[in-house]
This record gives structure tokens, sequence and C-alpha cells, in this order.
């Protein structure tokens, strides 16, 4: 017990709180040593930030992806162009190279050698002995989403089997992208452009904890774009959120609409939008080596028939998570508002590459599959690579068989390691839907490339029946399907065959780049969402005067004569409460003696939002709110200092400050969800 806080809350809003409490003694009991002074109350104040803004020449966001990363610009004084970075060296034939491969390359000693398609081919071209030594990570960025506790030293682990901390990996792929970035801008504007000149934007999954965008954060500063001194350069912009601002923009001919089918929730819908997907291909094609996007400034046709109040969802399904974010519309500057909180899950198409690597090993054996990925790791890259592109011709109307190459070294491998030839392998497994070519590949039928996209398929299409059983989502207008795996027809099919009769289904033609451009235009105007959902309900634990027949005996707790309850659940936001930009909980503490300079206070968390005491059942120690009090001292400090604090909710992070109402100085706040 001895680390929960102590002090007192009101007990809830229906019942006065008692005004003698808030004279309430800090526990002794090894606490921190705080008394709320006030009771919970939400105040809608004017966010106190919106002092003199801090001006950008340039927004530039880097769309930091599961599987591929780009970044993207926009220079304040036209905000309407926004700038994809030039074409990556050594991009793949047929894929488009606006963004690379999320791949990060470091040499046996531990130092950044390279980055996406330079660090993918140089580990490639390395001799297998020498490639041991070398240290080649992919796909590291749902380490962050999967890590339940996640800390600044996390670990990832590289091809080879050696461990590297993920804070590293993170800083140093931020870094490259600050420089590329600083390089292409300085050349754009022939003088040296410096940093702080740039407001940074890094996207990340709407679904993600606090922790995980903390270490984005931290990430960030390591690299130098942003300090903790001057937060206010970089923002965490969600990703469906991001993919929703560029949506609005849209014209006609920049997206495909699935369905042609006539009149829903009152619409008709002209015929589809030219032949689909071919089509946007075609476009998107010749229109490569072009790196602007003008984004008139707008409301683009589609927009322009939703009305205030009209609903619709996006579905951003990338290469790791699918995330799906139900908005409204608020007119009349058609500012958006959060009317579900985040859902999705780590549904991305990297679960296609999963069951492809089951199916190797369904095959091969297990042991086999281990062992080769450790022994020829470069090898083992160039296998995934071979079934990325083939995976990309994967189609609901395919009828040839898809050809994937397996290296030499595959082949070489597996009869030493097993004493028999591959063919022999694939005619024992039973597996009858993969034939073995004579010139080195297998064969795989569509029946049996389509089942290995059919268990994240499912995942996502049950995901979003289960968002439409909720009522916010029951009259949903449109469907925008974004996200690099909105790309794949089968996904597409799926998605229209189970609510193409409930509601419109919309995908940009860029659809890879959707977010990206969105972040730019967060970036430019972040107060453009008006209003978020808690993921979560957070609070703390403090105490309050015990209550007969009410609170609980265990927790009674007597102190100079005053009985009190301990373990109260103070709470500050409910788990899928409507928050407004610039909305504030306001709390008061106090420290327990005049010299303490330091108040450390545990928050708490939980999905639930019915919760009482900070003991009950799914209650976690999520963080802790830290309030510096040195410097903030003079001459004519009372002896019970009131330290008001101000947390805000409706951002894409927690923010928090303070003010010492005796002198009226603002005081340091850290909130900490990683190091607690």
């Amino acid at each position: 017990m001895a680390d929960k806080e102590a002090g007192v809350s009101d007990t809830g809003p229906r019942e006065a709180a008692p005004t003698s409490a808030y004279s309430s003694p800090a526990r002794s009991l090894g606490d921190t040593g705080i008394t709320p002074l006030s009771p919970s109350h939400i105040v809608n104040d004017a966010d106190p930030n919106v002092s003199e803004q801090q001006t950008f020449l340039v927004v530039v966001a880097v769309d930091f992806g599961t599987t591929s990363s780009g970044y993207a610009y926009s220079f304040a004084k036209e905000p309407e162009c926004i700038h994809v970075m030039r074409r990556w060296e050594g991009g793949d034939p047929g894929v488009s190279n606006q963004k690379t491969p999320t791949t990060i390359l470091l040499t046996p000693e531990r130092k950044f050698h390279s980055f996406g398609y330079a660090a993918r081919d140089f580990y490639h071209d390395l001799d297998p002995s020498e490639a041991k030594q070398w240290l080649y990570l992919e796909k590291f960025k749902m380490k962050l989403h999967t890590t339940g506790d996640l800390t600044m030293d996390t670990d990832l682990t590289a091809a080879n089997g050696k461990k590297v901390k993920a804070l590293e990996i993170f800083a140093f792929a931020l870094q490259y992208f600050k420089e590329q970035a600083l390089k292409e801008l300085s050349d754009q504007a022939g003088s040296e452009f410096e940093n702080s000149d740039v407001r940074w934007v890094i996207t990340v999954p709407a679904i993600w904890k606090q922790p995980a965008k903390q270490f984005m954060r931290q990430a960030a500063y390591q690299a130098g774009l942003a300090s903790p001194e001057n937060s206010e350069q970089l923002i965490i912009a969600l990703e469906p959120e991001a993919a929703s601002i560029y949506c609005r923009k849209l014209r006609l001919h920049q997206m495909i609409e699935l369905s042609s089918k006539a009149a829903v929730n009152g619409y008709s819908s002209s015929d589809t939008v030219g032949a689909g997907f071919a089509q946007a291909k075609e476009h998107i094609r010749r229109n490569r080596q072009s790196r602007t996007f003008l984004v008139e400034n707008v409301i683009g046709e589609i927009w322009s028939e939703l009305e205030e109040g009209d609903k619709y969802v996006v579905v951003d399904s990338g290469g790791g998570t699918v995330d799906l974010t139900v908005h409204q519309i608020r007119l009349p500057e058609g500012h958006l508002k959060e009317l579900y909180k985040a859902t999705g899950g780590p549904y991305g198409s990297l679960g296609v590459d999963y069951e492809f690597e089951k199916l190797l090993c369904k095959i091969f054996g297990e042991d086999f599959i281990e062992q080769f990925k450790i022994k020829r790791p470069a090898a083992w890259v160039d296998l995934m690579i071979a079934f990325e592109s083939r995976k990309r011709a994967a189609a609901p109307d395919r009828t040839n068989p898809l050809n994937i190459t397996l290296p030499f070294s595959f082949i070489d491998y597996y009869k030493k390691f097993r004493g028999h030839s591959v063919e022999h392998a694939l005619r024992k497994s039973n597996v009858d839907f993969v034939k073995w070519s004579s010139q080195g590949m297998l064969r795989m039928s569509p029946d049996a490339m389509n089942a290995l996209f059919k268990p994240t398929i499912d995942s996502i299409i049950e995901h979003l029946r289960d968002l439409f059983q909720k009522p916010e989502v029951s009259t949903v207008k449109f469907l925008f399907l974004v996200g690099g795996f909105a790309e794949a027809p089968l996904l597409q099919q799926a998605v229209q065959a189970a609510f193409g009769d409930k509601c419109r289904i919309i995908i940009p033609q860029d659809v890879g780049l959707t977010i990206l451009k969105g972040a730019v235009l967060f970036g430019l105007d972040p107060a453009v969402i008006k209003v978020r959902r808690s993921p979560l309900t957070y609070g703390v634990g403090v105490l309050n005067r015990y209550v007969e027949g009410k609170h609980p005996p265990e927790k009674l707790l007597v102190k100079d004569g005053t009985r009190w309850c301990t373990d109260v659940f103070d709470k500050f936001i409910s788990a899928d409460q409507s928050v407004a930009l610039g909305e504030l909980v306001k709390r008061s503490y106090t420290p327990a003696k005049p010299s303490q300079l330091v108040i450390v206070i545990n928050i708490y968390s939980s999905e639930l939002d019915d919760v009482s005491f900070i003991t009950d059942p799914g209650v976690k120690k999520c963080g802790t709110l830290r309030l510096d009090l040195t410097g903030t001292s003079g001459a004519a400090v009372p002896a019970r200092r009131e330290i008001q604090t101000l947390m805000q909710f409706g951002d894409t992070e927690i923010k928090a400050t303070a003010i010492d109402i005796a002198t009226s100085k603002s005081v340091k706040v850290g909130i900490d969800f990683l190091n607690y």
C-alpha cells in the first residue's frame, strides 16, 4: 500500500464532496505526500498553449511504416503543394518507389550503415559468412505494438540473432529521414536548410497506447528532430486521422468507388468511377515522375455530399496493423469529431507473410526453416522479396499459377540438411496446390495464394462487423479504405462483399501515400480534429472520507482521529469519453511539507469505465505525473502550497501543465508512461 497516493477527491458527480475533506492529511505510510485540494471537474478553457505559436517554414511528415516508409513536405507559404520525397535508389521493378522498405543495416561494430532499398541490396550482396556479422532489421515497428511492457531498454533481434536496443534503431531510422529531408530541402532552397525551420510530424497507428507514442517521441529527440525543451516542433499524428484529413480533399478523379449500387443511404451512386484499379494504376504510373501533389483548397466532391452530423469510417490497413476510426463532420468549417475510440489489431499484410512462412514450415519442416533463417539470413530476405512481388499479383479472378523463385542457397542448403531434394520434399508433403517447377520455382495455384490472405482478411472483416454493430456506427455513409494493404484486390473484394450494401466504399487512387499526404496537412493545421475519444479510463489513487456501509472495511485508515478510505480511484477521464481539443482536466495538489520539491503521482488506467478503487481488477499503474517545484519557491511561499495541474486528453498525446497558485509561476511537469 505504501506507493499509493494520499489525498481526497469528490465522491462522485451526484454527491456533494464533504468540504472538510479538503484538509486531508497526507498519509505517513511512506507515500509521496500529496493531497488533492480540488474535487474532480473538467473545464473547457481555451487551450493555454495557444499563446505565441512558433512558426515553421516547412512541415515534414514521416510515415514510418511497418513494411515501408517515406516522407513528404509542404512549405507553410504554399500549403496546397505537397511534395513527396524523391524516388529511392534501388527500387524494385513494378513497385512505386515513393516509399522505401523499413529495413535498416548496422555494421558489425553496430554503427548505422544504410536504410531502405540501400540496406537491403547491400546486405543481399554480402558473402554469407560476412552477412552473419552484420545486423539487419526489418518490420521492427510491430515490436512497439506487441510489447506489453515497453521501456527505453526494450530489445530488437536482428536477422543474425543478435540483440540491439529498439530505441537506437528507431533513432537511427528517424535521423536518416531527417538528413534526407534536410538535404532535399536545402537543394530546393539553394541554401542550407536548418532543422529549426522544420515542424516534424511522425505517424503512428491510432490503436497504439501511450507508451509506444512516447517511445517514438523519445527516439525523435535522440535523432535530433526536436527536443524536450522544444517539444512543439514534433507532432505525433494518428494514421487513420491523417488519412481522414486527406480524404476530405479528394476530387472524383482521385478515387475509385468499389460499389456502383443504387441508392445507398438515400444516395444513388453514379457508375463506378473509372474502370477500377487498372485505370488508377495507369494514372499513377504516368504521374510517377511528378512528386508534387496539388491539394486544392476546397472540399472534395464526396465531401460536399456530406452534411452536418454525417459519419464515415476510415479503415487504414497497413503492413503491421489495421486501424479503424469513425469520424463525424462538423460544419461550417468541416472539422472532424471522432465518434468511437480507435479500434483494430495486428491484421496487416505481414499476416500474409506469416502464413507463407507457415506453409514453408509445413513443406520443408520447421527445424529447417529456423536453421535456414540463421545460417543464410540474406537468402531468406531474398525469398521474402520474391514472395512480396508475387503477393501483389494475387487477385480474386486470377487463373494462372504464381511462381516464386527459390534462392539457389535454399535448394543447396536443404539438400545438405535433409539429404534429399526440395522436389522430393514437395512430393512428400501432400501439399498438392504447391508444385515444383524445374526452373527452380515454387508454383502456387491462385487458390493457394488466396488461402494465405484468408486469415488476415477474415480478421479485418470480423473486426469491421463488430464495429458496425455499435450504435454510433450504424448509419455510416462512406467507408474509406486506405494504407498499403488496401491495394490488395482480395481485401477490396472482401470489404465490398461484406459492407457494400451498408455504405459506399471509396479507395483513394494513390492509396499507399494517403496517410503521408494527410500527415502533412495535419502538421499545417493540427486543430482540424476537434473531438477525440479516450481509449482508456485514467485517474489517480486518493483518500476519501470513510463512509460506513459504502466503503469496504479493509480500506479503512484511521489517522489523527479521522477515518479515511484508501485506494479510491479519482477518475480524470473515462474510456470512450468524448474530449474536445483544448479541454482540460484540472486538479490541485499540495506537498506534504513546504520544503518538498518533487511530487510524484502514480497514474492508473483501465479499459473499464466503472472503476471505484485502484485495486479493482483490470486497473493497472500505467505512468507517473511528476511535478518539479524547484525554482518556484520564493520568500513568500505559504506553509500550505497549492499546485494546480491541467491535463489535456483531447490531443494525440496526453499533455500536462501546472502552476504554483501562490507565486503564479509555472511548475515543470513530466508525464511518463515508459519509465515509471
